[in-house]
């Protein structure tokens, strides 16, 4: 059983400015809810991100969502958050690049603001629920505990981001987007028949705290400017020279200005990333090759598990998935591939899933490559 299908509820619906934000809290509402929106106001000030309505942050967003709930028939409030989104989502995301390792900013909002920040608040204030355009679903277990699971529809599944909610959240979130089998052109006409003037509006896929999307040059300016080091290969060779190894990530392949070619002709990747003498190693795509890893700081979305299990896991938001096994032990969580997988960082998030339910999360820390055969003399 999902959660829309309860008794009436309390809901805050939180309301970005974006179609499937809008169309939730329309569903929420159809559904006999009391239900009032609210924007997040993210910016102390918002012309600094995203214009041209590809954001969730603006001042644009902020009167497509007042409009939005205009249409609906709901109460509309603004609620100032850009302190806490400073400190535990930009300050956090600038922190883990600056260690060489590669964060998940939407994975962090919806843990510290959408269900921390956002939830307290709306709790404290007396209402039961909070509403949001996510793809996901809440079921109702046997044991009369809440589940995350995946999106009816794959296709748009977003539980991996949401796999850092525990229990006692998950019985306070809603999604109706998450359990009816529908294409995206098809939730822009529904919102289209309900008179919601974001329909049309494009879909954010960006950071939406980097104005002008470019990640490199928001770091280069956070942490210092440029920062010259050194483009190793495996053996610790030069190849040639960065302008900050807080610019690349683990696996990348594009815009290396190694300017000459391997010895073999094959395409070079980043295989290592190092802060503290500012190197970055590149080598061939089968070094990317890893077997295990362990994971630090896992969120369960329910009981925890004991002992080793299988699963399959999902290392980024649109990733596949992958069989492993996996295993917590003092605090950390072991996982094992059943077959080798490449791009994996540290800062990276691991989602288990038992089927369709989400079993948890935890942050990449550490990863074990595959042993290669190398021939010379």
């Amino acid at each position: 059983m999902t959660q829309t299908s309860q008794r009436p509820l309390r809901v805050l619906a939180a309301m970005s400015g974006g179609v499937d934000s809008a169309v939730a809290a329309a569903r929420a509402a159809e559904a006999g809810h009391d239900v009032t929106g609210v924007h997040l106001a993210l910016s102390a000030n918002p012309q600094s991100f995203r214009t041209g309505a590809r954001g969730c942050c603006t001042v644009e967003d902020s009167r497509d969502a007042r409009r939005a709930a205009d249409v609906i028939g709901i109460p509309f409030y603004v609620w100032d958050l850009a302190e806490r989104f400073r400190e535990d989502v930009v300050e956090d995301f600038v922190a883990e690049y600056e260690a060489g390792r590669t964060p998940n900013p939407c994975l962090r909002c919806n843990e510290k603001i959408k269900f921390a920040a956002l939830l307290d608040k709306a709790l404290a204030l007396g209402f039961d629920a909070v509403c949001t355009g996510h793809y996901a679903t809440v079921q109702l277990a046997e044991d009369g505990s809440r589940e995350l699971h995946r999106a009816s529809d794959m296709a748009k599944d977003q539980s991996y981001v949401l796999g850092v909610l525990d229990e006692k959240q998950l019985a306070h979130a809603m999604f109706p987007l998450g359990d009816t089998l529908t294409t995206k052109d098809e939730i822009r006409a529904e919102a289209e028949r309900r008179g919601l003037a974001v329909a049309k509006k494009p879909d954010s896929h960006d950071i939406c705290f980097i104005a002008d999307g470019d990640t490199q040059g928001f770091l280069a300016n956070r942490l210092g400017g440029p920062a010259e080091g050194d483009i190793l290969d495996e053996s610790g060779s030069k190849l040639g020279t960065h302008d900050g190894a807080f610019g690349f990530t683990i696996g990348q392949r594009k815009g290396l200005k190694i300017g000459h070619p391997a010895p073999d002709g094959k395409p070079r990747y980043v295989l290592d990333i190092s802060p503290v003498n500012n190197t970055v190693t590149v080598g061939p795509v089968e070094a990317l090759d890893v077997t295990s890893l362990t994971a630090i700081k896992p969120r369960w979305c329910g009981t925890p598990p004991s002992g080793p299990g299988t699963y399959t896991a999902q290392l980024r938001a649109h990733g596949g998935e992958t069989e492993v096994t996996a295993e917590l032990v003092d605090g950390e969580l072991n996982v094992t591939f059943t077959e080798p997988v490449r791009g994996v960082a540290p800062g990276q998030a691991v989602v288990l899933y038992d089927g369709t339910r989400v079993v948890g999360s935890a942050t990449i820390a550490t990863t074990v490559r595959r042993e290669r055969v190398t021939s010379g003399a």
